[in-house]
């Protein structure tokens, strides 16, 4: 029965993998990891791992998904647009690479052998928290900060407007300028933000031609 469910819930874990990478959509993207971190919580269950099945829901299907999620709302990441590809040889190159990692998984379910297990503490909470805040204490707080680095990554590709620079040609749409570069008559230190709708009225704030603005 177990073996069952095994094979049940690894296939689950692999068809919503494929459906991450298959999905234009990021959105759609993240709702499949999230099927696939379900997945490998129930294969912890069958291997009597309840604790890590529990933190594998909570962390990652919880926490951290909300932060991914989180991401791409903040970013307003649309569908992918479909663009030449120039770099041709990533497919045969993805194509090897995952032959030879099926050829691994098929090594060494042909030839490690299988016996029969004996009684152990791994996957309980204690074992693992003894573990977590002594050997692997170090790791564990690396990863903090890598998220907190992420965090502040996101935050810094998620901001809008600024100044324009003296040298600066092309013209975004929907753009916050400050009133002193709008304005000649303004203080110079003016920075009360003018908004506009698209390039040709931040074009004509700036009084640039929006043809060249956009050539260049």
């Amino acid at each position: 029965m177990l073996t069952l469910l095994f094979i049940l819930f690894a296939g689950m874990a692999i068809g919503c993998a494929l459906a991450v990478v298959a999905q234009r959509n990021p959105l759609y993207s993240a709702i499949s990891l999230i099927g696939v971190f379900i997945s490998l919580s129930c294969l912890y269950v069958t291997l009597a791992a309840p604790f890590i099945a529990a933190v594998q829901v909570i962390v990652y299907a919880g926490a951290i998904m909300v932060l991914v999620v989180f991401v791409i709302m903040l970013l307003n990441i649309e569908q992918e647009e479909r663009r030449r590809n120039r770099l041709k040889f990533l497919v045969p190159t993805a194509i090897v690479l995952a032959a030879v990692l099926i050829a691994e998984v098929a090594f060494m379910l042909v030839s490690v052998n299988n016996p029969t297990p004996a009684v152990s503490d791994i996957g309980l909470t204690s074992s693992i928290g003894s573990q977590l805040f002594t050997r692997y204490l170090l790791p564990f707080e690396i990863t903090s900060i890598l998220l907190l680095m992420a965090i502040v990554g996101a935050m810094t590709l998620a901001r809008r407007g600024g100044l324009l620079s003296a040298e600066a040609r092309l013209i975004p749409g929907a753009q916050q300028l400050p009133l002193s570069l709008v304005d000649p008559n303004a203080a110079p230190d003016d920075l009360r933000l003018v908004e506009t709708d698209s390039t040709e009225a931040a074009a004509r704030l700036l009084g640039v031609d929006p043809l060249n603005t956009k050539r260049d």
